[in-house]
């Protein structure tokens, strides 16, 4: 074993990660990575089919992004946003604004008021004390509940933890919590109101049902209204949970649910950490062309709100945010992750003029949002996000986002040829691939027969790298991943899950 990860296995616990078994094997140690490729101290060479945890999104040593952090350390790197304002920090909240403000059909409420922090867990918690706040000094909530869904997953923090569903993460902690609400998650495939027997293509695809999940967020409004305290504001990650097991929402499901939440006076708190900046893509028909088409409402007897059903709502097709793909516009907005492009950690909460308001007053009121972190808005983490920015909305990047995620689509249908595999969640170039003991009868693998564990060993032998979440296999590619790379990772999960479950 080599000297860093005798070293490592000494001294570091890993996040997420049953130490028992990490000390009993051999760590990957990760020496440079260049683009979609990592290569470890050995020199072995690995594709990142995760995009180093949902992170990085142009690649490793991205020129660009390298150039702009190597510009900014000539100046300076941080210095504090306790009483001080840097160029940087302030240009890219300018350019978060407008990017949060894609289309005329979107302007309300305006996202006009950026808050900078560390990563995905404080921009969940800045969100949620803002709402918890406002909704108190507003006077409609005098004690603000807050409404998620199962399997919700928002982060570590104690705040974020209480808006999070999933015992295995968050019952330990549960002394330490305040009280928040959950109601069903979308879940196509493992709906109990889904009358459909399985078929080989995507649950979303052939469900059979009236909407009932959307009728159960409506439940909850109604009833909470009824005990004389409302819903101060709804809690989820759009278009795609992640930590939940990659659940993707039906077309039109969270377009219901916002304005249900909207008819209550709650407000819209959107967990962008993993869908925004592109992850999300585009919607399939875009794809294909620039016009909406009319969506198959076969498996729905329950029309849209708001709108004709079956009719996209008017949103600019190239928006960085799965939020606007829906044609909704949250109150907060929490960014993190691919913000840097994965490189450094960096977080922010975007809210509107009226949160902002309630936080105006005199000294000696004390309405000042007491919450801050050390590195708030530094300069290095700001330069590597405008250079992000920069990529990500050139028409190259664009234009190669979505070939790339025609040729992830195409890919994974070939996985359907498993009968291992039950589900195949794709939403952009997010996918997640459930694993079941027999595809006919949907009957899970019990976690601990570290199915997905053992696949993703399997991959890792033969070259790709990913975690998985229980019994599904994540894939989220780095944009720069070519379509035969792509291919590749697809192959690899094939190869690994035969080896490990046999045919």
């Amino acid at each position: 074993m080599s000297s860093p990860a005798k070293l490592d296995q000494k001294y570091i616990w890993h996040p997420f990660t049953q130490m028992r078994d990490w000390l009993t094997g051999t760590p990957i140690v990760i020496a440079s990575g260049k683009g979609p490729v990592l290569t470890d101290i050995r020199g072995k060479k690995y594709l990142d089919a995760n995009s180093s945890i949902w992170t990085n999104l142009h690649g490793h040593t991205h020129p660009k992004i390298n150039a702009a952090i190597q510009r900014q350390l000539r100046k300076i790197s941080h210095s504090s946003a306790l009483g001080l304002a840097n160029i940087p920090a302030s240009l890219l909240a300018e350019r978060l604004v407008k990017a949060a403000t894609p289309h005329s059909a979107l302007r309300t409420p305006h996202l006009n008021k950026v808050f900078f922090s560390d990563d995905g867990s404080t921009a969940m918690e800045v969100a949620l004390k803002l709402a918890y706040v406002f909704a108190r000094r507003t006077g409609h909530f005098p004690k603000p509940k807050f409404l998620s869904l199962e399997g919700a997953y928002h982060g570590d923090t104690v705040g974020a933890v209480g808006l999070g569903h999933i015992d295995l993460f968050h019952k330990a902690y549960s002394g330490l919590l305040f009280k928040t609400d959950r109601v069903m998650s979308p879940y196509c495939y493992r709906c109990p109101f889904n009358r459909a027997k399985p078929e080989r293509a995507d649950a979303r695809e052939y469900r059979k049902c009236h909407w009932e999940c959307v009728g159960q967020v409506e439940k909850k409004f109604t009833a909470q209204k009824k005990r004389g305290h409302p819903y101060a504001a709804f809690v989820f990650e759009p278009l795609m949970q992640g930590a939940a097991g990659m659940i993707p929402q039906p077309s039109g499901w969270l377009r219901q649910t916002a304005q249900i939440a909207r008819s209550h006076g709650a407000q819209l708190i959107a967990d962008e950490v993993m869908t925004g900046f592109g992850r999300t893509g585009f919607p399939n028909d875009v794809l294909t062309s620039n016009k909406y088409q009319n969506e198959k409402a076969r498996t729905s007897s329950r029309p849209l709100l708001g709108e004709r059903a079956g009719v996209r709502a008017s949103v600019q097709l190239t928006s960085l945010f799965a939020s606007h793909q829906e044609g909704v516009q949250p109150d907060f907005l929490a960014l993190a992750k691919g913000m840097t492009g994965g490189y450094l950690p960096m977080a922010a909460t975007l809210t509107t003029q009226p949160v902002f308001d309630v936080f105006l007053g005199d000294y000696s009121e004390f309405k000042t949002f007491f919450h801050g972190h050390s590195f708030t808005g530094n300069q290095l983490g700001a330069a590597a996000a405008l250079a992000s920015l920069d990529i990500l909305q050139s028409p190259d990047s664009i234009r190669a986002r979505k070939n790339l995620q025609k040729a992830f689509q195409s890919g994974l249908a070939k996985l359907w040829s498993s009968p291992n595999v039950g589900d195949i969640r794709q939403v952009g170039l997010v996918a997640g691939i459930e694993l079941v003991k027999n595809w006919r009868t949907r009957e899970p693998f019990a976690l601990r027969e570290r199915v997905g564990i053992r696949v993703c060993e399997a991959m890792a032998r033969r070259g790709v790298l990913t975690r998985p979440i229980g019994n599904v296999i994540v894939l989220m590619p780095p944009y720069c991943a070519t379509p035969q790379q792509i291919t590749r990772m697809i192959r690899v999960l094939s190869q690994s899950v035969l080896e490990t479950l046999g045919s």
